[in-house]
């Protein structure tokens, strides 16, 4: 392909097609690698092949496929794809994608020492024996017959993803990556050739790859570019470097940041602005002479999307969880239609979790196939929450006449107390969506209503006594003096609050019966607690509130029963609420069946509404 000078650019739209290899992405859009939970045994499922098929139905341009090991030493997770088994499910990937134009590259890859011993029974490999700072598991340091296995997986994987057609492969040097452990200086300490020359092995990589792939299928790289550990790990500067010495050997490469020290700078939630890699891509582009580089990194937003392109930061962009909230982005920007908001708030899209739940979006839970005809039907929906808004849509959007009823001045409900909270805003965006499809649907909105009844009832959570946090996400007053949060779910309400407070320089003391604080945020976790700590917030963990009363709450040792004392004017439950009172004959659904998330909360609204279309509604509309 003709390449263009770094420095100058031709103005591209988001939307226009990307020639790579001689191969043409009908858009400069990619869904990026990412796990999935969907596979049957180490091999493709057919959830696979339904799932990245929407997303080139929707118009994406390059759909890139789960990680597959390309050595049975690695298993990283249960349902972790194997590049041996995957031939048949690349294969219908494939035929299911190429249709709408989208190219699709098998994601080729080994974890190393961020993978587990668990599952495989065999010791963890790496480029020295440094323990994963996460796992604490001692890797074995692989001798030259290991590596030539390495590099032998990379080729007959390869050859396995040509056999499917694949449009090209990609090799994993990102965060979890055994490639990227190579490259870094924390974690290769080899005397070797491999750590005299920290680049060999991914150039071996490289090299086996492309002879099975050949020069017509495209060969791309996802290269960790900033392990945020500046004293030893891969700089910007360093991976400049390898951009420009490896860039000739690759038709695309995909610039991303993270490590073994850093894992959720990844995929962050909403507490990184999004397009983070934004500088660092742009200095990778300059020194890639002419090889298409791709933005990765919370990019979530077309407008934004569509800037990077503009100014010259990337020849393409990485939307993965903007595609998973809505699938038919790429569609829906060249109809100028507005896209369903991604919250940026990782609560289902990553699922490396032992329950192995597949992969969902709190916007877009579930796709459960065509909805049955309402045209005619008359359906009135009590609640305009996330639960209610969500129903609503789904049935007007099924052709049913639909009365929406809600008792406060505004839609949104929860959704509104939720964007309250550090790193939640885009909750709000989401609310701003939801409320603006059931207008264009023509749904028939009654604000500061009450009703007895409807075919569907989201009238949300009841609740309990006292100051709760969703008070001070609603901007109630609180007393003078140290607040105690009494964190029970270790889940972002606590956490957020107590940071919320903080920030207002209040004095905090966050109370959980966890050995952590905000057990339950998963990626969050360290970043979580780092800010908490910056904040100046008490974190008292493994306690139990007891009593709070004449300025002194009352905790005692989960594990012994010890109690001690600390300063409290004012306890905030950061507690569930109060599941709602819901009268007989309608379809409940979210907060007023039992106070959980925003997906739960989307997913029954969305199944309520198949259910009134599936029975048929009773008609409680007034004319």
């Amino acid at each position: 392909m003709r390449r263009v000078p770094a420095g100058r650019h031709a103005l591209t739209r988001l939307t226009d097609p990307l020639v790579l290899a001689g191969r043409t992405a009908p858009s400069r859009v990619l869904f990026g690698p990412h796990e999935t939970n969907l596979a049957r045994g180490r091999a493709l499922s057919a959830r696979h092949v339904a799932h990245y098929a929407r997303r080139a139905a929707g118009g994406c341009g390059v759909v890139v496929t789960e990680t597959a090991s390309v050595h049975v030493s690695d298993h990283p997770y249960e349902l972790s794809p194997l590049a041996a088994d995957c031939g048949p499910g690349w294969a219908d990937v494939v035929a299911a994608c190429r249709p709408y134009g989208a190219l699709v590259l098998a994601s080729l890859g080994h974890t190393g020492a961020q993978g587990t011993s668990a599952h495989a029974g065999t010791a963890l490999w790496a480029p020295s024996a440094v323990p994963d700072v996460v796992t604490r598991e001692v890797p074995v340091a692989m001798e030259q017959p290991d590596v030539d296995a390495l590099v032998a997986g990379f080729a007959a994987g390869t050859r396995v993803a040509v056999a499917a057609d694949v449009d090209g492969v990609e090799v994993d040097a990102g965060p979890r990556s055994l490639l990227r452990q190579f490259l870094s200086g924390l974690t290769n300490a080899r005397t070797d050739g491999y750590g005299a020359d920290r680049a060999r092995l991914l150039r071996e990589v490289l090299a086996a790859v492309r002879a099975p792939l050949g020069p017509r299928r495209v060969l791309a790289l996802r290269l960790a570019c900033d392990e945020q550990a500046p004293w030893a790990g891969i700089t910007p500067d360093l991976a400049v470097g390898y951009a420009a010495a490896l860039a000739p050997l690759v038709d695309l490469l995909v610039v991303v940041r993270g490590g073994g020290l850093a894992p959720s700078a990844y995929r962050p939630d909403g507490h990184v602005p999004p397009g983070f890699n934004t500088d660092l891509t742009r200095a990778v582009r300059a020194a890639a002479g002419g090889t298409p580089v791709v933005l990765q990194g919370s990019v979530v937003d077309v407008a934004a999307a569509q800037r990077a392109l503009d100014d010259g930061v990337a020849d393409a962009v990485e939307m993965t969880r903007a595609q998973l909230a809505d699938a038919d982005l790429v569609v829906e920007a060249r109809a100028g239609v507005p896209v369903r908001p991604c919250t940026l708030c990782n609560q289902a899209c990553q699922v490396r979790d032992v329950r192995n739940p597949p992969v969902s979006c709190v916007a877009d839970p579930s796709h459960d196939g065509d909805l049955p005809d309402g045209t005619g039907r008359r359906v009135t929906v009590v609640g305009g929450g996330p639960a209610g808004l969500e129903a609503a849509r789904v049935l007007a959007s099924a052709g049913a006449a639909v009365r929406l009823v809600e008792c406060a001045d505004r839609l949104g409900g929860a959704l509104h107390a939720v964007a309250a909270l550090p790193g939640r805003a885009r909750f709000a965006d989401l609310a701003g969506w939801l409320a603006g499809e059931v207008s264009r649907l023509g749904v028939r909105v009654e604000l500061g209503t009450a009703a007895d009844g409807g075919d569907v009832v989201a009238t949300g959570a009841r609740r309990r006594p006292g100051v709760t946090a969703a008070d001070v996400l609603a901007g109630a007053g609180l007393p003078p003096g140290p607040v105690v949060v009494w964190d029970p779910v270790g889940g972002p309400v606590g956490v957020g609050v107590a940071e919320l407070l903080a920030a207002a320089g209040r004095e905090v003391v966050l109370v959980t019966p966890d050995a952590v604080a905000g057990e339950r945020l998963g990626g969050d976790l360290g970043p979580a607690n780092a800010r908490l700590a910056r904040a100046g917030v008490r974190r008292e963990t493994s306690s139990l509130l007891r009593s709070a009363a004449d300025g002194v709450a009352v905790l005692a040792d989960r594990w012994t029963g010890t109690e001690r004392s600390v300063p409290c004017a004012v306890v905030v439950d950061a507690g569930p609420l109060l599941p709602g009172e819901v009268p007989p004959g309608g379809s409940a659904a979210g907060d007023a069946v039992a106070p959980r998330t925003v997906l739960e909360a989307v997913l029954e609204g969305r199944r309520a509404a198949r259910a009134v279309l599936t029975r048929g509604a009773t008609d409680l509309a007034a004319p």
